[in-house]
């Protein structure tokens, strides 16, 4: 008997990893996978190492915030435009170059750091340089996923595994950072970064990637993105969710820029300090993301979203008033779970509900939302951090997180009338009965 509970238990076991990563199967999403997986580790070591960096030559909050802005600001213009042109040109392609210029970038820094010759000026120029590269990268990238899944409904288990690739990185990039920074400087993570871009442009020439005829657009790019506005704030659905991960990120997000003053002048750690707390929000983000990969469809993303947002929010106010490690750790891993779950959930609900031939510039919206306002989030944070302090402007921030998470709940019945008979049209989830098709014509629609 207890054998057979056994080989049942590790039955049960081997299916769900087997639903997890059944988007492995595809070779190029495999490519993809395990050059990304490289490279972000690499990318998550230069993201701590720069605010340190910045910090330790500056000792301001404000211009701490003014990197950070500077870094993000071109996703904010440049985003739509790069909508237009992924939706007209060769993804693969762009994707292809996005990564090589990202390398020379991380090749210039590293070695202005390692001579000796850097300053904050040299610093803001290529933060704006790699913003601009990152404009252009995250829609292709968001966009890219429909060309290496075969399958759509495997699609939202692609982009939680991309998001779990992500977070796995982020819980062990900032780890090394903080050893990294502590024993041998920043020059060196920033070299590291560097040199992990090369799996991935690797893993990108080796993909087969069917040659397909691009469509000629002759209409003007200012056309094509006004009708990509149209069409992306015209549906309710995709208005809300978008508008909601733009607040998140404006007020919520900036904690990663503030996090070195928070190690420092609050938790009064070192380097190793602000590397465990961005580890443990990876952790938590690690987590969120392999349970959305867990998952079959798409059913209960709209309450998860607003459910996220205000266990994000929440758990900001809290870490606001931590003054022990120990405790802030834990609060971390909530902080990284809350914002994985409401941004790889709204991911999914945008690519999977976008049209094929606007899906570049929906998800160069969602780029603007969650990566195009967190400048002037960054910005925002710094001036107020140097006003009220760092943990009130954390605290305050989590506030405005869960204001936003409550009005989207209260948009949710609106929006459950919306998905579900779109997501059964597109056999995205199975009609399996009757009840589904009978409950959509109730005044009160089904549970998403």
């Amino acid at each position: 008997m207890k054998s057979l509970k056994l080989s049942i238990g590790a039955g049960l076991n081997e299916g769900i990893l087997k639903d997890i990563f059944r988007s492995l199967h595809y070779r190029n999403f495999r490519l993809f996978f395990i050059g990304q997986s490289i490279s972000l580790i690499g990318t998550w070591i230069q993201r701590i190492a720069l605010p340190w960096l910045v910090y330790d030559l500056t000792k301001s909050a404000f211009l701490l915030g003014l990197i950070g802005f500077a870094g993000q600001i071109p996703m904010f213009f440049i985003a739509p435009f790069a909508g237009v042109l992924t939706d007209r040109l060769n993804r693969y392609q762009l994707l292809i170059a996005t990564q090589v210029f990202a390398m020379l970038q991380a090749f210039i820094l590293a070695f202005l750091v390692l001579s000796g010759q850097i300053n904050v000026g040299l610093i803001l120029i290529l933060n704006i340089l790699l913003g601009c590269i990152n404009a252009f990268d995250t829609p292709v990238r968001q966009s890219f996923f429909i060309e290496i899944i075969d399958k759509k409904e495997d699609l939202p288990n692609a982009i939680a595994l991309n998001s779990s690739m992500v977070n796995a990185a982020r819980l062990l990039g900032p780890s090394i950072a903080g050893v990294l920074i502590a024993f041998t400087g920043e020059g060196i993570c920033f070299l590291i970064n560097a040199v992990s871009y090369i799996p991935v442009v690797t893993s990108l020439l080796m993909m087969r990637i069917p040659k397909k005829l691009q469509p000629r657009n002759s209409s003007h790019v200012f056309n094509e993105l006004k009708e990509g506005f149209t069409y992306t704030f015209g549906h309710k659905t995709l208005k809300y969710i978008i508008l909601l991960l733009a607040l998140v990120s404006l007020m919520g997000m900036p904690y990663t820029v503030l996090m070195p003053v928070f190690a420092k002048e609050i938790l009064h750690g070192g380097s190793h300090t602000f590397g465990f707390l961005m580890g443990a929000s990876g952790l938590g983000a690690l987590c969120g993301a392999l349970y959305l990969a867990s998952k079959k469809n798409v059913l209960g993303l709209g309450k998860l979203i607003a459910y996220s947002a205000a266990l994000f929010g929440l758990s900001l106010l809290i870490f606001s008033f931590s003054r022990r490690f120990e405790f802030s750790i834990f609060l971390m891993i909530f902080i990284g779970l809350g914002m994985m779950l409401q941004m790889a959930s709204s991911n999914t609900l945008l690519q999977t509900l976008s049209d094929d031939d606007k899906r570049g510039r929906v998800m160069s919206f969602y780029t603007m939302a969650y990566m195009g306002t967190a400048p002037f989030g960054s910005l925002l944070a710094g001036g107020l951090a140097d006003i009220i302090g760092v943990a009130f402007t954390i605290g305050f921030g989590g506030i405005c997180c869960i204001i936003g998470a409550v009005i989207f709940w209260q948009k949710l019945p609106v929006l459950r009338q919306l998905l579900h008979p779109l997501y059964v049209k597109m056999g995205i989830i199975p009609e399996v009965s009757s009840g589904i098709q009978s409950a959509s014509d109730l005044h009160i629609p089904p549970e998403e």
